[in-house]
């Protein structure tokens, strides 16, 4: 189901400006004016300069747009230009908006990560989806390397309430080598969801690219682990059955290196070469080197931003990370950086990411949307659903390379003074799709 669009029909029945507008709701120094029939050309130029205006351009059907050059505000300048017997009328360039509301799902209004000015300007981005024949990132497949998904009722599993079953292909468990990779963690879940939990169906929360296929492969156990022979079969698996994106919300610890996991490496570069692009989680130590698997150079490495649009405290970063995104939590020192004293507060409390999941750990029944997950973990999937959505939109056009899409959504991200600390820039949906 897609989001539930609300349209708004404007009737100008007066050409008084309203009381409660301001010059945000119109593009300030300009008008539009429209001459009584038969007006001259010298009149129309008298007008024009009797109210201190010049002309810009005309318009179809016969009004013209005016600049305002005498720095008068709009409203004054109608009121001059209608007090002219020859203005048929005078009125502002009114600017419109977007008519979409962000999601009747009943607790969208706390995911700030989707929907707040320091979110990824989804509610833009799902109109300009829509307009490019992939609603929701249809068509476009995300392989989910975790925990497992709440993907089924089976046994003592339970399908997610909010996971629609049409949603996911290829499943398989690297943990139990079996094809029910049903989610014990919580983690995984969580996941999904912010990638392509369902929306506009009056339940729980919205997902980012909600049309989009998911391909469930468990690599953690119950207590979040697993191993890099399981994660290198995983991503191999997802790229022979066609991912089109791979999210990697994992970390390996901070001192193991490339050589030590040549396996996860190899498999990463076969993923590029057969046309997956991987996301992967920087890691959560607030250490200056982005950890593995992300840091590897066939990887986009994402960092972790708050509510405040600023580094989160925990988030790693260094020359190896490409782009930010929401992963909540509170904000880090400012580090003397313009574009956080702006706007950071160190001693903030922050706010998590909220997605369906499990209530308790290890509990597959029972869900809700807790408020304790936080970490580059959460920031990775925003990435990996834009980028579903760019690919399913045929933005860059049909089967782009993931090296493409890695670019794009560096260049359409929203740059900082600190590339150290955000890499590109916090990742914008509506400017990846445009």
């Amino acid at each position: 189901m897609t989001p539930r669009l609300i349209l708004i029909t404007l009737a100008l029945g007066v050409l008084a400006l309203p009381a409660s507008s301001s010059a945000s709701d119109y593009v300030p120094g300009e008008v539009i004016v429209r001459y009584e029939d038969g007006t001259t050309a010298s009149a129309a130029a008298s007008a024009q300069d009797d109210t201190g205006t010049t002309a810009e351009r005309s318009l179809p059907g016969g009004s013209q747009q005016l600049a305002i050059e005498d720095g008068k505000s709009v409203r004054a300048t109608i009121d001059e230009l209608e007090d002219d017997p020859n203005v048929e009328y005078a009125v502002p360039n009114w600017r419109a908006r977007a008519a979409a509301a962000p999601t009747n799902d009943p607790a969208s209004w706390r995911q700030w990560n989707l929907f707040s000015p320091w979110g990824i300007n989804l509610t833009e981005a799902w109109t300009l989806a829509q307009s490019l024949g992939a609603p929701g990132g249809r068509g476009a497949v995300v392989a989910v390397l975790d925990s497992g998904v709440a993907y089924e009722n089976r046994g003592r599993f339970r399908r997610a309430p909010d996971l629609r079953r049409s949603r996911f292909v290829h499943a398989f468990d690297f943990i139990d080598n079996d094809r029910h990779p049903n989610d014990t963690f919580g983690h995984g879940t969580h996941v999904a969801g912010t990638i392509a939990q369902t929306t506009g169906n009056g339940v729980a929360t919205a997902g980012i690219a909600y049309n989009a296929k998911i391909m469930p492969l468990r690599v953690l156990d119950e207590q979040g682990a697993g191993d890099s022979a399981a994660i290198a079969r995983a991503i191999r698996w997802a790229a022979r059955y066609g991912a089109d994106v791979i999210n990697l919300s994992l970390e390996f610890p901070a001192e193991v290196r490339s050589a030590e996991i040549p396996d996860v490496i190899r498999a990463l570069r076969y993923a590029r070469r057969r046309g997956s692009l991987v996301v992967g989680a920087a890691g959560n130590q607030a250490d200056f080197t982005v950890a593995y698997p992300a840091r590897a150079t066939s990887v986009l490495a994402v960092g972790a931003t708050t509510i405040t649009g600023c580094q989160a405290d925990y988030s790693n970063s260094g020359d190896d990370l490409d782009v930010v995104a929401p992963g909540g939590g509170a904000d880090a020192p400012n580090n003397d950086s313009v574009w956080d004293s702006q706007h950071c507060d160190p001693d903030s409390f922050g706010r998590p990411i909220i997605q369906q999941t499990f209530v308790d750990e290890g509990r597959t029944r029972r869900f809700g949307l807790p408020r304790d997950y936080e970490g580059t973990s959460m920031a990775a999937p925003h990435v990996s659903a834009i980028a579903a959505l760019v690919i399913a939109t045929k933005r860059l056009g049909p089967n782009p390379p993931p090296q493409a899409v890695e670019a794009h959504l560096k260049a359409t991200a929203r740059p900082t003074d600190r590339p150290d600390r955000y890499g590109a820039g916090l990742v914008d949906a509506a400017a990846a799709l445009r």
